[in-house]
């Protein structure tokens, strides 16, 4: 039922629609910037692998990615966390998403990141960082307690595009000996973190 023929259409003119906004925008705050097909596929294929049930992602944007989370979290019977700060997107994302018949495993959460961080301290099997890469190093306090320890997840988009935007909580993150990581050249980069045990 997942990944079927429609979906795999829809989502990829959605995604042709969004990329056409964002070449028209030359202010990057009014851009979509949603994350790139592969690093979404990528995504949807560690949710099967992982079986993960939990999955939070910040950054909803128009809910591109969402999407993709959302319909590997149907196969898992997971569910999926998403905050964005912007109520007029997050109306955009749940359009998409009771379009394709995913909106039931999704929790739309409107407001800031942080303060959501800040009051929810419960472990996910996999969490997407996609926000403003500014604010990665202040959440970071939160997110470390965040990862299930059991073969949960972090991984944060955009590591290679805006590496010098996000050098600093690379490096912070890579001195915590709990974790291992590594960045993988898919789409935009990905920065995994997972604990050593």
């Amino acid at each position: 039922m997942s990944l079927n023929p429609e979906f795999l259409q829809r989502v990829n003119q959605l995604y042709q629609c969004f990329i056409k906004h964002d070449a028209a925008m030359p202010d990057r705050i009014q851009r979509y910037r949603n994350i790139e097909p592969e690093s979404a596929q990528y995504l949807a294929m560690l949710i099967r692998i992982q079986q993960s049930k939990r999955i939070l992602e910040i950054g909803t944007s128009t809910g591109y990615s969402t999407l993709w989370l959302a319909d590997a979290a149907q196969v898992t019977q997971g569910q999926v966390t998403t905050l964005e700060i912007d109520p007029e997107r997050t109306k955009q994302a749940i359009e998409y998403a009771n379009e394709l018949k995913v909106a039931d495993v999704i929790d739309f959460w409107v407001g800031d990141a942080k303060d959501y961080l800040a009051e929810h301290q419960q472990q996910f099997d996999l969490i997407l960082l996609d926000a403003e890469r500014e604010t990665y190093i202040e959440y970071w306090q939160y997110l470390q307690h965040m990862i299930n320890p059991n073969g949960g997840v972090l991984i944060v988009d955009n590591v290679i595009s805006h590496a010098a935007e996000v050098k600093t909580f690379i490096s912070e993150v890579k001195q915590d000996t709990r974790f291992m990581t590594t960045t993988l050249s898919v789409g935009a980069g990905l920065f995994m973190v997972v604990f050593k045990s």
